[in-house]
């Protein structure tokens, strides 16, 4: 049987488990079995627990249940609402404010968790119910808060950037610093649009206040004294020291990112002891166990996916696939288009991180001879990922705003965040004009090209 046609079985294989409800993990792990006992020697089999394990044995990889610690921690405690709270306050006078004030709690937080869901979960608890009281429609208080809860995977420390460094094989550092600047990027024009969306909906609500007589909470503005908001800086400012201490220490040289990850997680623990009296050991259970939950099922992700790409790179299905990429001898740029519009599909069903693993082996090679820098295209990947967390049918932060605030009807979330994938898409082409705005900054910080 040719190299194609088992290719093509593979991947239907994949793509059927996947379909009918199977875990993740369980699907790539049965498919790469199967396909083994099929096409390869029967000696492989007894060597499943070797691959599985050698391909984990990585130092990086060690860095991802630490920086879930460090985010479970923050996302349990008040952390985010304290976050938002004091954002609010300083920014009450800009024009959409409140909105704008949740695009940066959630930067920051993402930047503290590293995690969209727990961004999403800990940010729109507070910011939805705040915003709607305010008069902000629910649609777009939603859109705001799924949307910014997607710099969970592109500001550091993004576990999807980690899984994807060890598939490419690229400094985590530079990688970690490239997103820095498009994660500035994305808040600006997140920004931009809450505050001409909220200028439109707030003069709305003048005329029809003027000719119908109709009040809305947008014409009651709270307006908060220096006093009160100088009292909402103590318990944020560790946090965001926290933050900065382990940028600090993982871009200055002075830690590894696994290093880094143990310090921020032990710091985290310490500060919610500190700050919010979370110690004695019943709340400190819960912070351990979501840990324990949620690297088990990230950890058993990336090794089934690890045996998934072993097995496709045995059987010879990578390679020639690449080499097939490479034989349409397509330009650059229709290269470029082609991989993102395919990322930007197989966004709409699976998540970030089975993206990466299973789309790696294929999809790096062939753009890596087209010229591209696959730190820049990590970050472009990445924020074309971000996408499908706000895009159905799978849109995980669609269904955590769903949870969070479970009034606002599906349909007036997915048109709240639509306009943030337009904006989402605008990111990408600015980078692909100028991408110089990921390089930069580790240029400047570790060297060109170290």
């Amino acid at each position: 049987m040719s190299v194609a046609s088992v290719g093509m079985m593979y991947g239907a294989g994949t793509l059927a488990l996947m379909f009918t409800g199977m875990p993740i993990a369980f699907a790539l792990g049965l498919v790469a079995v199967l396909f083994m006992m099929g096409f390869m020697p029967h000696e492989a089999l007894d060597t499943v627990t070797q691959n599985v394990y050698e391909e984990m044995a990585s130092i990086t990889l060690l860095s991802i249940p630490l920086f879930i610690l460090k985010g479970a921690a923050i996302g349990r405690s008040r952390a985010g609402g304290d976050l938002y709270s004091a954002i609010h306050a300083w920014l009450n006078r800009v024009p959409g404010g409140l909105g704008i004030a949740n695009v940066f709690a959630c930067a920051l937080f993402a930047a503290m968790a590293g995690s969209s869901p727990a961004t999403c979960s800990a940010i729109g608890a507070a910011g939805i119910p705040e915003m709607r009281a305010r008069g902000y429609s629910p649609g777009f208080a939603a859109g705001i808060i799924a949307a910014g809860g997607t710099l969970g995977i592109l500001l550091p420390p993004s576990i999807t950037m980690i899984l994807y460094a060890v598939a490419a094989q690229i400094s985590l550092g530079r990688l970690f610093l490239a997103g820095i600047m498009p994660g500035v990027l994305l808040v600006t024009l997140f920004c931009i649009y809450t505050a001409w969306k909220f200028t439109r909906e707030f003069r709305a609500a003048e005329v029809a206040f003027r000719e119908h007589g109709t009040t809305s909470a947008y014409l009651d503005r709270k307006v908060y004294t220096l006093k009160e908001k100088t009292e909402m800086l103590p318990r944020v400012l560790p946090f965001v020291t926290l933050l900065l201490g382990v940028m600090v220490a993982l871009y200055g040289g002075y830690a590894t990112p696994s290093e880094t990850a143990g310090l921020g997680g032990l710091l985290a623990l310490v500060l919610v002891a500190v700050v919010y009296g979370l110690w004695r050991p019943g709340q400190i259970t819960p912070i351990l166990k979501v840990t324990l939950k949620e690297s088990t099922m990230l950890m058993f992700i990336v090794g089934m996916s690890l045996l998934y790409s072993y097995v496709m790179s045995s059987l010879q299905i990578s390679q020639s696939a690449a080499e097939w990429i490479v034989g349409l001898q397509l330009s650059r740029w229709v290269l470029l288009v082609s991989v993102l519009l395919l990322v930007m599909g197989l966004g709409f069903f699976l998540p970030p991180v089975s993206i990466i693993l299973m789309t790696a082996p294929i999809l790096l090679p062939p753009l890596k001879a087209a010229g591209f820098d696959l730190i820049w295209f990590g970050i472009v990947m990445t924020i074309v990922m971000e996408m499908g967390l706000i895009h159905p049918p799978v849109g995980l932060n669609i269904f955590v705003i769903r949870n969070v605030a479970p009034d606002i009807p599906l349909g007036k979330v997915i048109r709240g965040v639509l306009p943030f994938v337009g904006l989402m898409m605008l990111a990408v082409l600015i980078l692909c004009l100028v991408p110089q705005i990921s390089s930069w900054l580790p240029d400047l910080i570790l060297g060109a090209g170290s």
